[in-house]
């Protein structure tokens, strides 16, 4: 509540109160990914989680290089699908939707062939629910092509699960505002490694998604080349303070871990199995398999859920029928327990047996 609070107050993007806020988002992001501002800076974008991505891709990817995406679920495929539209040479290793892309295959992929400029990877891919081990394969990145860019999209992880980013070689880390960090929607942003942001310039062929332009205006006047998201970033530096509040990213990680427990937990006892079987500890969000029961249609269970106020996810895995629960947010034990009740109550008015018979 306090972030939509924040909002009531109207400030112009030239503002000196709102200049001020930029600056202290800027470096407080810094703070939260555990970097120092000597090496890394931060770059806010307008947009959602995909302009940031984008971003990257135009920017830090020139005609001349070449990407490679490892890919496990849709927001991997949506890298592949940004770079052939941007028309960035790119080649994509595809692995299965219910595993972790395996870092002996990207090091056989590096050993075979060195001459990639830019690896990616999601760190938590939310249409099943996967953390990828980022770390384990930067490390293998910059064995191999030390020269080569790291970008991680952190969207749905960053300030919730740790990473540091130095030990795991990251160069760029995207994530957005409404995510873990707790904001609204409305901006995205790049955490950069400044020796590597630096090289960028003139690379990107976007206008509005040239993260060294947008970089180098920040820094010189410490404003947004284009009309920034005033409210959204008066919401952002609400939030930020309440995860300094909360303890920081071990103890908003606390919170979704018991959030998430309690889901499993009680979804299992109801009889709904989960997509990734139990060696899969994320905790940001869980993809179920859809019952067996002919009564089960997921439009009236979604629809019955929304009706009591919630809302779950449709499932983005292509190989099976799957409904996602998400627990980040501002979210707590109690609100877990309430969706399960409300679950039990929609199963029971759908005429389903009861527990679940998979």
């Amino acid at each position: 509540m306090t972030t939509k609070q924040a909002m009531l107050r109207d400030l112009g993007s030239r503002d000196t109160a709102f200049i001020d806020t930029v600056k202290k988002i800027r470096s407080k992001l810094l703070d939260v990914a555990g970097v120092p501002a000597q090496v890394f800076t931060s770059v806010p974008v307008q947009g959602s989680g995909t302009y940031a991505v984008e971003a990257v891709f135009h920017t830090a990817l020139p005609t001349t290089g070449k990407a490679l995406l490892l890919v496990n679920g849709a927001y991997g495929k949506r890298m592949k699908k940004i770079c052939e539209l941007a028309g960035l040479a790119h080649q994509t290793e595809i692995f299965s939707e219910n595993m972790k892309v395996a870092p002996s295959a990207v090091e056989e992929i590096l050993q075979n062939d060195p001459s990639f400029t830019l690896v990616a990877v999601v760190h938590c891919e939310t249409s099943s629910g996967i953390i990828n081990p980022v770390s384990e394969i930067g490390c293998i990145v910059k064995n191999h092509i030390p020269d080569a860019s790291y970008f991680v999209d952190a969207m749905s992880s960053f300030g919730a699960i740790p990473l540091d980013l130095q030990a795991s070689k990251v160069d760029y880390l995207v994530s957005s505002a409404n995510k873990c960090l707790e904001g609204v929607p409305g901006f995205s942003f790049v955490i950069a490694r400044l020796d590597h942001l630096l090289q960028c310039k003139g690379n990107s062929t976007s206008l509005s998604l040239d993260l060294y332009d947008q970089y180098d205006n920040l820094e010189k006047t410490h404003q947004f080349r284009f009309t920034p998201p005033t409210h959204s970033m008066l919401a952002f530096q609400q939030a930020l303070l309440e995860l300094e509040q909360e303890g920081g990213v071990l103890e908003r990680g606390k919170r979704y871990q018991k959030n998430c427990q309690i889901i499993r937990e009680g979804m299992k006892k109801f009889g709904f199995r989960e997509f990734l079987d139990s060696s899969h500890k994320g905790y940001i969000i869980t993809s179920f398999c859809f019952p067996k029961d002919p009564k089960f249609v997921f439009e009236e269970f979604y629809h019955r859920l929304n009706e009591k106020g919630l809302v779950i996810y449709p499932g983005k895995v292509l190989d099976s029928d799957c409904f996602r629960i998400g627990n980040i947010g501002h979210l707590f034990p109690d609100d877990m327990t309430h969706l399960l009740q409300c679950i039990k109550e929609v199963c029971q008015e759908m005429e389903m047996s009861f527990p679940i018979n998979n």
